[in-house]
């Protein structure tokens, strides 16, 4: 079945595309949600309205999630757990687990569906994305600790940006002091 998407559908494509899925996948899924069309002539001539409206409504999104993204980007999270001998955690850390942590920390609401990572069932550090729109998917570190054990823990610095003077003069004068 070919289909004409309305939204952006995540792992198939983005809105205005024209897509052939399975029968079931669009009858039963895509079509109800308002996901998708039939790709009839009909449709097919609104392609380039369907795109523009949806490059508007994700430019939105992406601006009002921005700021979001920032905060989470390069997030630390700790997790105490029990582990064998080997380091094999009793049980494992799992992506619900990862977007309670998340929401707590930042306040701000993330589904578990949003977190790509696999079950953690290790001791140690890990990275898992959280998807917040197609565009912006933000990279956290999953730090997976035995329980009574303290954790040094490295928070990654703010970027301050410098303006091309300000580097200017500090090889300045860092060239006066070698000389």
């Amino acid at each position: 079945m070919k289909v004409l998407l309305l939204k952006d559908v995540y792992k198939l494509g983005r809105a205005g595309d024209i897509k052939k899925v399975a029968d079931g996948y669009g009858r039963n899924f895509l079509l109800p949600q308002g996901l998708a069309v039939l790709a009839t002539p009909g449709a097919v001539k609104q392609v380039e309205y369907i795109r523009e409206k949806a490059a508007q409504s994700r430019a939105q999104l992406n601006t009002e999630m921005g700021s979001i993204a920032e905060k989470i980007t390069g997030a630390v999270i700790l997790f105490a757990s029990k582990a064998g001998e080997t380091g094999k955690l009793y049980g494992s850390i799992t992506t619900q687990m990862i977007a309670d942590a998340l929401s707590e920390k930042f306040g701000v609401t993330i589904d578990k569906r949003q977190v790509e990572s696999e079950p953690i069932r290790t001791l140690g550090e890990h990275r898992a994305h959280v998807r917040l729109t197609v565009d912006l998917v933000p990279e956290i570190k999953i730090i997976v600790h035995r329980e009574g054990e303290k954790v040094a823990v490295e928070e990654p610095r703010q970027s301050v940006p410098v303006s091309e003077e300000a580097l200017a003069a500090a090889e300045e004068a860092s060239e006066d002091q070698a000389g």
